[in-house]
């Protein structure tokens, strides 16, 4: 019997569009996204939102706009910020235009409540003159009521078929640029939904279980959802929804991200629950270096391990690790390999500067090889 290799997630394939300078599909690196919270008219607090999950490290940012101040400050915040700017639009179609105009990126709507076809049109032709992509989305939430009558609940089925009821309304007007979700608070119908629309086309999909919760509940069930759909190969953008700090949804994203192998940003660290066998308090330790090691971008593993049970074999997994011993003296393990041993005292920051000795050197590395290859 041939057994598929366990760790191989084979990409659903897609047409690509770009939203703004990233790349969305066709075999890109799945994009991390997050939503500001502040009220989008307010540019300073938008700006310093927006730049804190730069920071962070999101690669497309949302910000809603209900009115036309919201819209028309697009033209202060997008120049201002390096990521690209989504507008989030719902049931006005002139706010879509104006934030076309004023520098959007994308455009999330749901054609259907746009209006008449005419106001459509309009729409797609300011995507079009402004070089705007779009994203469909579908809420579980707001299903048109024709489909809810039919289908008597919102169900999979309904869902996809509203996506492609809407994808046809950009098709018409020759508009292809976009990408398609089909959220729902629910775990098992947003899985199912995307599952169907996977099937039914070749759009890139953008993943969420939207109302997810706060920030620990929220977090584990869009990893059930959004990771799942991911393991078997869907998916092409991220948002995780959370009750909490948007930087909160960006980190959170790219935990689901890492733990699948599919983006590599940051230290990973591996670390154990801790037991009564612990050389050293391992739950301070690694809370601890997870908030100082927070502004390393390079990838890199990091083991934090508190006896030698597990920890030698860990440690040959990754980059640096740490693995604890009697007396207050712990063993440091270089590229698999023991190192040298270090004193609890002076454990954390002889950690941290290795992890940040070692990124400085795959840096500068890095910068060398750029060099040398661009001639």
């Amino acid at each position: 019997m041939s057994i598929r290799p366990y760790r191989d997630i084979r990409r659903r394939e897609c047409r690509q569009i770009h939203v703004g300078n990233v790349p969305v599909g066709g075999g890109a690196p799945i994009s991390v996204q997050s939503m500001t919270n502040t009220p989008t008219a307010d540019v300073v607090a938008t700006v310093a939102q927006i730049r804190a999950l730069e920071q962070a490290g999101a690669d497309i940012v949302r910000v809603s706009c209900p009115d036309a101040d919201s819209a028309l400050a697009l033209r202060q915040i997008v120049t201002q910020v390096s990521v690209p700017v989504v507008a989030d639009i719902h049931f006005h179609y002139r706010r879509a235009i104006e934030a076309a105009e004023s520098g959007a990126a994308c455009l999330r709507i749901n054609p259907g409540n746009i209006g008449s076809p005419e106001r459509v049109r309009e729409v797609v032709k300011a995507a079009k003159d402004h070089g705007c992509s779009m994203r469909i989305g579908v809420n579980a939430g707001s299903l048109e009521k024709e489909l809810l009558e039919r289908y008597g609940e919102p169900c999979p089925e309904a869902m996809v078929e509203s996506a492609l009821n809407h994808a046809r309304m950009l098709e018409d007007n020759a508009f292809f640029d976009f990408k398609i979700s089909v959220k729902a608070s629910d775990v098992f119908l947003a899985v199912a939904a995307y599952q169907g629309l996977a099937d039914a086309c070749d759009y890139p999909l953008h993943l969420g279980i939207t109302e997810a919760g706060g920030l620990r509940g929220g977090t584990v069930k869009s990893a059930i959802g959004i990771g799942s759909l991911l393991w078997a190969g869907i998916g092409d953008t991220i948002r995780v929804s959370l009750s909490a700090d948007p930087v909160e949804e960006v980190k959170a994203g790219f935990e689901i991200l890492k733990s699948l192998g599919l983006r590599h940003r940051g230290v990973r660290i591996v670390s154990c629950p801790s037991c009564a066998r612990q050389g050293f308090d391992v739950i301070r330790v690694v809370e601890t270096l997870e908030e100082r090691l927070a502004h390393i971008t390079t990838p890199m593993t990091l083991s934090i391990i508190g006896c030698i049970v597990n920890g030698p074999g860990e440690a040959r997994e990754t980059d640096i690790g740490l693995t604890g011993g009697g007396g207050n003296t712990h063993m440091v393990y270089v590229a698999g390999r023991p190192d040298h041993k270090v004193d609890t005292p002076a454990m954390i920051d002889h950690i941290v500067a290795m992890v940040e000795a070692r990124a400085e050197a795959i840096e500068r590395d890095r910068a060398a090889l750029g060099r040398v290859v661009n001639g």
